[in-house]
């Protein structure tokens, strides 16, 4: 986590099931109207969210905010892409990965930070059905050891 993190929005429990993290970037994201309004209520889902570099700029696709109760006919298209705030050398950075390692960028995290909404971005690699289960089986023999070393 970075230092100084915020009050946690919403998580990517789904990304770190799929994909290993290699590498974690905190990003900004650039929004409108109402969509900051929904992000305080947690009312965005980043599930199937990734995050694509188009025309030298970071881009996060299919994460849903949801529009805001209260809003009028000015709310936000739930589904649109938003630009990522990132650094020039940290774009090209993660352009490089992504062509050379045949990695995907996806976004782990959505947090509050001194009124800004952040998205932890991580830079990954897919992993194959077996690793899955590994994964799975590890988690599972990890929670009986602490249960049975609680309950001693």
């Amino acid at each position: 986590m970075p230092k100084g993190e915020g009050k946690l929005i919403a998580q990517n429990k789904k990304a770190r099931h799929d994909y290993t993290i290699v590498d974690t970037i905190e990003a900004g994201i650039v929004l409108q109207g109402t969509e900051i309004k929904s992000i305080r209520n947690s009312r965005i889902n980043l599930k199937d969210g990734f995050v694509r570099i188009r025309n030298g700029e970071a881009y996060l696709y299919n994460v849903h905010i949801s529009p805001y109760e209260q809003g009028n006919i000015f709310n936000h298209d739930p589904l649109r892409t938003r630009k990522l705030l990132l650094h020039r050398k940290q774009i090209d950075r993660l352009y490089g990965e992504m062509k050379q390692a045949s990695m995907t960028v996806v976004p782990l995290k959505v947090y509050l930070k001194d009124g800004y909404a952040k998205v932890l971005i991580g830079l990954a690699q897919g992993k194959k059905q077996y690793d899955k289960r590994e994964t799975l089986k590890r988690k599972d023999q990890e929670r009986q050891i602490s249960r049975a070393l609680k309950n001693r």
